[in-house]
């Protein structure tokens, strides 16, 4: 009884739409990252979270940002994503098109000859034939396929706007850690040059005991090798620093080439607090990929019922009005004049079968895209708790590094006067430098560590996306 009121409803008001309607579906949603503690909660009712945040706010260095603003602009992959956007937002408009009648002219001139054994008494055996016909043609969305056909493209042209904004996320990510590399490449190099510069001293000093007879040559060529070794050390920083400059150079829409950075001397700036990470149910909302997973869910739900709408007949209202004419002067008179009215009905026969497999293939696919969305939300939960651990655990990692880079800087001072005044062995002094030479870099590495954890934490909130306000 309900189907037959709705073919009654779709003849009077339009069509009843085929296929399920969309409805968000159930996810398992923790209510606070692992090992966090509840948040914060703001004056809207939810917790605060660093993924709001405009990435001109979480990164103050202004050489940083004014690389990310550049990038934001040039990048190859931000302009394929907003290319894509005018592709999904014509298609869309094409669909709405199908909503209004499809009009068009049909205009012909031609030259006939006529045999003798058919033409009619009287009439030219040569003449001419004028004709012109506006046609129309409407189709009546009686299933609901120009609305689910619709609903799908509205779907694809949003995917398509969240798809940019994920882009940019990814960009504005892949361009701060690149910066934060950069700088402390900048920092180990300086490092690496001032342990040079220390090691050819202590080269002269060896050589002056070894000329005095205080210490042997094997004394001398030890100190000779711990200084290549460090020298050795410059050319692959200056490549790694070449290598990174070009990456950054290319995300800007750039040829390779230098890239203008702060400089923070022999370490990198220490990154600020762990910021608050917000609710995880806010994240759904904020991460664009995730947004634009379940975009893809609904355009591949409407997709069912455009496919279930094929198994019924397709209804459209014709109509043409024109003048037919033999000579052209008579072309737009009354006694040329014709036109015509018709329903039309296309009810498919030989193509269900084929029909009802496209429903299932619609099907297949909206169970395909449910996973993806699932899969897709639970990684941005993985994403954001492997985030925090990395940022808590890289800090405490820095802190405990710069206490041993103190120490050891205290030992090698120590045990370099001890050597001077006879105190102490050589080895002493060699193994003290070699020591704070292996820590002072891995203090940079910690420190850059510890600042690429912050920006993927904001990049796993979802931040980065945001426009910069002019």
């Amino acid at each position: 009884m309900s189907k037959r009121l709705c073919v009654a409803a779709a003849l009077l008001l339009g069509g009843c739409a085929l296929g399920p309607d969309y409805h968000r579906p159930s996810l398992d949603v923790p209510a606070q990252y692992r090992d966090v503690a509840p948040a914060a909660t703001g004056a809207d009712g939810g917790a605060t979270s660093m993924g709001d945040s405009g990435w001109w706010e979480v990164y103050p260095d202004p050489d940083l940002q004014a690389l990310l603003a550049t990038a934001l602009k040039n990048n190859y992959d931000v302009k394929i994503a907003a290319a894509r956007i005018d592709e999904a937002r014509a298609q869309l408009g094409s669909a709405r098109l199908n909503y209004f009648p499809q009009v068009s002219v049909d205009a012909g001139a031609a030259r006939t000859e006529t045999s003798d054994y058919v033409r009619l008494p009287g009439a030219p055996r040569i003449y001419n034939e004028d004709q012109v016909q506006i046609l129309a043609s409407y189709q009546i969305d009686l299933w609901g396929q120009l609305r689910r056909t619709t609903e799908a493209a509205r779907a694809n042209l949003l995917a398509s706007q969240f798809a940019r904004r994920a882009v940019s996320v990814t960009l504005v990510a892949t361009v701060a850690n690149a910066y934060f590399v950069l700088i402390s490449l900048d920092s180990e190099l300086e490092i690496t040059r001032r342990t040079v510069v220390s090691r050819e001293k202590f080269l002269q000093l060896t050589q002056a005991q070894h000329d005095r007879g205080y210490v042997t040559g094997l004394d001398v060529a030890t100190a000779e090798a711990d200084l290549a070794a460090a020298r050795s050390t410059v050319p692959d920083l200056e490549r790694q620093i070449a290598q990174t400059e070009d990456q950054i150079s290319v995300l800007l829409g750039s040829n390779p080439g230098p890239v203008t950075r702060a400089h923070y001397g022999e370490a990198v700036p220490e990154a600020p607090p762990r910021p608050p990470p917000g609710l995880p149910a806010r994240l759904l909302e904020r991460r664009p990929d995730v947004t634009q997973a379940e975009q893809g869910l609904v355009a591949a739900n409407a997709e069912i019922g455009v496919a279930k709408a094929a198994l019924f007949p397709n209804i459209s209202l014709t109509g043409s009005d024109g003048s037919l004419s033999v000579p052209f002067g008579h072309l737009f008179t009354v006694p040329a004049a014709e036109w015509s009215a018709g329903v039309g009905l296309i009810q498919p026969l030989l193509s269900v079968q084929s029909n009802l497999y496209q429903v299932q293939l619609a099907n297949a696919r909206t169970r395909e895209a449910l996973y993806q969305y699932q899969k897709t939300v639970q990684g941005a939960f993985q994403d954001v708790a492997d985030a925090l651990v990395a940022y808590e655990k890289f800090g405490e990692q820095e802190r405990q590094q710069a206490t041993q880079v103190d120490a050891l800087r205290r030992a090698r001072a120590i045990a370099l006067g001890r050597y001077r005044t006879g105190y102490a062995s050589y080895f002493d002094v060699i193994q003290a430098d070699r020591d704070l030479f292996t820590a002072e870099l891995a203090l940079a590495q910690a420190y850059a560590n510890n600042l690429s954890a912050l920006v993927r934490l904001y990049s796993a909130l979802g931040g980065g996306w945001q426009e910069r306000p002019a």
